[in-house]
């Protein structure tokens, strides 16, 4: 029961009222082996390495081998129609530590030759807003649906407990229920007891006098 109190305590201190939407910067970032253009995005509720895993996964529907290069998560020769027929290279990674209300993650896109900058890239740069937002979305999503699960399993228990403790509270009152019941019986049958003892010492004398009766006559032949 301690246990299950301090995991939920535990996980109303991890969980902060989120009142921004995720918003996307672009900046220069260290990724894809030196100081590149990228877009970046804060993620909420989820640790690095979750996120970089969530990064990994969304990636699949863009075909890139996906592989780890130069600290980062790297997507090579990826297709992004709407981008174009030539394919991308994509590097993503996770700034900030486990236990972070929010971690910042970032992404860049490699055109070939040139990563992706909303001046000169500026159709396709709207396209990877799009994407790096539907990733961030879904990553803040999928993190606190998790938490969201394990509140409701600790509620679930609690809850579980609560129709123990009711079940455990209505057996010891049909407990005390039977047992004055019981004391009233006994009570009543210690009076009829009583009554009957009463009436037997009275037989009891009465027979005394049959006796003596009885005893007297016999002693009474000669």
């Amino acid at each position: 029961m301690k246990k299950i109190v301090t995991l939920a305590i535990a996980l109303s201190m991890g969980i902060t009222a989120i009142a921004q939407k995720i918003k996307i910067k672009e900046s220069n970032e260290n990724i894809g082996g030196g100081n590149h253009n990228a877009l970046t995005v804060t993620l909420y509720e989820i640790s690095p390495s979750d996120a970089e895993d969530a990064f990994r996964s969304f990636m699949k529907k863009y075909d890139g081998k996906r592989s780890s290069k130069d600290g980062a998560i790297f997507v090579d020769h990826a297709t992004i129609k709407d981008m174009g027929n030539n394919t991308i290279d994509i590097y993503g990674k996770a700034q900030g530590k486990k236990g972070d209300a929010e971690i910042t993650f970032v992404i860049a896109f490699d055109l070939g030759g040139a990563f992706l900058n909303s001046g000169d890239h500026k159709e396709q740069y709207k396209i990877a807003e799009n994407i790096v937002k539907e990733f961030a979305v879904k990553a803040t999503k999928d993190a606190i649906e998790e938490k969201l699960k394990a509140a409701q399993k600790i509620q679930s228990n609690f809850e579980d407990e609560q129709k123990s403790l009711e079940k455990e509270n209505k057996n010891l009152n049909d407990d005390i229920a039977d047992y004055k019941a019981k004391i009233t019986k006994a009570e009543q049958d210690i009076a009829k007891n009583k009554t009957d003892q009463d009436k037997k010492k009275a037989e009891i004398e009465a027979q005394k006098k049959v006796v003596g009766e009885i005893d007297k006559k016999l002693k009474a032949v000669e």
